[in-house]
């Protein structure tokens, strides 16, 4: 009863908080605008519309205009709102949709074509490589990388503590993996749409728990949502996981001044390894796979995995050495993994088609 009075109240705070000012049936950009603004050629700031997205865009702004006084301006900066493939079609998992491209295309597409100037993407949504032209030179200060665990009543406080046969919410392959190698009789079940939408279908138990990054929950203050926090011996996140990045054309010298302001240089450096690893693993929409670094002590800190969906072959690796080296690091940590899984796991993952990974998680 607490858990869904507390959500109740949240969601009712946030549904509306960033949501678009119009409907749109296809990808097209909405703007926001100062209506005295016509003399001013805004600064745009490229989005998808959910929640979370307008949040980490708004943050943008208010980053810009604490460094630029002359963006802050009325009409000086203009948010402009896209919908991405992976916003419109809820009803099927993201591997069987394609993965990896599904929320950053529609952006690309209006960055290229000079509709925007820059994007603000949640960092483990983008692609290891980028369109041609483009650039992402820019990390924001990160947030905590940790998943929340979120129980219907939280009464369960652990993954170990969820009864056999538990359903649990999650659209990750990287985390449906992690559960059921704790335990093979977990059922994930696809469970997508923005963190509003799916902490009302926990509430209204369709499912027994769900899993959510708490860096979003904490950029809409809903983590008051959260059952517990996971550290990463009980759950790995993901590559580039509570990292923002920003993204501009590689000869925009305009942008570049305003986002290089905004860099935050350990979190670039965190978020370089990570991606380094995914890019040596060539990892596919249909492999989980995790990876996180930290700085300790002056030194780059890297653990990841790499899994089969079932968590029936779980394999791990460890790296750390000097923040000048990050790439090299998580490339590195990444091709020894590969080649101590050997051929025969990629192949496997590769062969498989979505409705039998689909078959192995959901079984």
């Amino acid at each position: 009863m607490m858990f869904k009075f507390l959500c109740a109240a949240i969601l009712a705070s946030t549904a509306t908080a960033f949501a678009p000012a119009a409907n749109v049936d296809r990808p097209q950009t909405v703007r926001y605008m100062a209506d005295d603004a016509e003399a001013v050629t805004p600064f745009r700031i490229g989005t998808r519309g959910s929640p979370l997205a307008l949040a980490q865009a708004y943050e943008t702004r208010k980053r810009l205009q604490e460094n630029f006084p002359e963006l802050c301006e009325d009409g000086a900066i203009e948010i402009c709102v896209l919908k991405t493939q992976g916003d419109m079609i809820l009803d099927k998992s993201l591997m069987e949709l394609g993965g990896k491209g599904l929320f950053t295309k529609e952006l690309d597409v209006a960055l290229l074509g000079d509709e925007v100037d820059i994007c603000v993407h949640s960092m483990k949504d983008v692609p290891t490589w980028l369109p041609e032209g483009t650039i992402l030179p820019c990390n924001l200060p990160r947030e905590d990388t940790n998943d929340a665990f979120i129980h219907k009543d939280g009464s369960v406080t652990t993954i170990e503590g969820l009864p056999d046969h538990s359903v649990i919410g999650t659209a990750s392959l990287r985390r449906q993996a992690q559960l059921m190698a704790k335990n093979p009789t977990l059922k994930c079940v696809n469970f997508r749409g923005n963190v509003q939408t799916r902490l009302r279908k926990l509430d209204d138990g369709v499912v027994d728990a769900t899993l959510l990054a708490i860096a979003g929950l904490k950029r809409m203050n809903m983590d008051g949502c959260a059952t517990a926090v996971l550290d990463w011996e009980e759950m790995l996140p993901a590559v580039a996981q509570g990292a923002i990045g920003i993204q501009c054309r590689s000869d925009d010298e305009r942008s570049l001044k305003y986002i290089d302001a905004l860099n935050h240089p350990d979190t670039k450096v965190c978020v370089d390894c990570e991606r380094a690893f995914l890019e040596a693993l060539d990892g596919n929409c249909k492999t989980p796979i995790a990876g996180q670094a930290r700085i300790v002590d002056g030194e780059v800190v890297f653990k990841g995995l790499i899994a089969m969906p079932d968590g029936s072959e779980l394999y791990k690796t460890e790296a750390k050495g000097a923040p000048e080296d990050a790439k090299e690091i998580g490339f590195k940590a990444g091709q020894e993994l590969k080649e101590r899984v050997g051929d025969k796991f990629f192949e496997m993952m590769v062969e498989m088609s979505p409705q039998q990974v689909l078959g192995q998680i959901t079984k």
